[in-house]
């Protein structure tokens, strides 16, 4: 979830109606952390949380995005209700979520384990209003490959990226952990994503020292976060 998520921040920047309604009306940069929050909660119940639950958390995001419209720096309206930039949305968070599991997490997934994954996912996609979600693998990738077109990093996505990159409203002993996720989320991206956003490949460092690093800082996070076994009865 950490590094999926960076990920799919910095992805999701490079549609410019989707970087405007964010710049406009999430207001990321004065209350990062509030938003954090609202996103985990919303992931959490809709993954974990009883029916009933992830539909009263998905009426309220279908709320907030009928209010959510405006202009684009380019003099192109946007609303977050259009089905288009939902599902830009939607399927760059899917394959930054599939992607970070799969290079991070404990128990990889194979082929039948990741679009069952994305099946699941759909589900939440269309009841948020996307049309058609992508149900596998291959077809994600083909959805992401029609919008490449419509990508650009604009002014507001290349302040979003170093915001979340370079200067992220943290404490100074919090940076360190935090630089390496979002190394890691940086490694998973395409080149033709980081090459408008100005983020350099370095295989070999990646290699020899991000992974690394991702993988060390992922075993400490799910170390911290699992409950320690019960005691044995005596």
């Amino acid at each position: 979830m950490f590094i999926g998520g960076i990920r799919a921040l910095l992805l999701q920047s490079l549609h410019p109606l989707a970087m405007a309604a964010v710049a406009g009306h999430s207001g990321y940069r004065g209350d990062p952390w509030g938003r954090l929050q609202r996103t985990s909660y919303f992931l959490a119940v809709t993954t974990f949380g009883r029916a009933s639950d992830a539909q009263q958390a998905i009426g309220r995001v279908r709320a907030i995005h009928q209010r959510v419209a405006g202009t684009a720096p380019d003099g192109r309206r946007y609303a977050a209700s259009d089905p288009h930039l939902l599902t830009w949305v939607h399927i760059a968070e899917a394959d930054s979520f599939l992607r970070a599991h799969t290079r991070f997490g404990a128990e990889p997934l194979d082929q039948a384990g990741r679009d069952g994954y994305l099946a699941d996912l759909a589900r939440i996609g269309a009841e948020l209003g996307v049309p058609d979600p992508p149900r596998t693998e291959a077809d994600l990738a083909a959805r992401i490959i029609q919008y490449q077109a419509e990508l650009a990093a604009t002014a507001q996505a290349l302040e979003a990226a170093r915001f979340l990159l370079l200067s992220p409203p943290l404490p100074v002993i919090a940076r360190a952990p935090y630089g390496v996720l979002a190394a890691a989320a940086v490694s998973l991206l395409p080149g033709w994503a980081r090459r408008p956003l100005r983020l350099p490949r370095l295989p070999v460092t990646e290699a020899a020292v991000v992974r690394p690093a991702g993988h060390a800082m992922m075993h400490a996070i799910r170390w911290a976060i699992t409950a320690p076994p019960p005691s044995p009865a005596t």
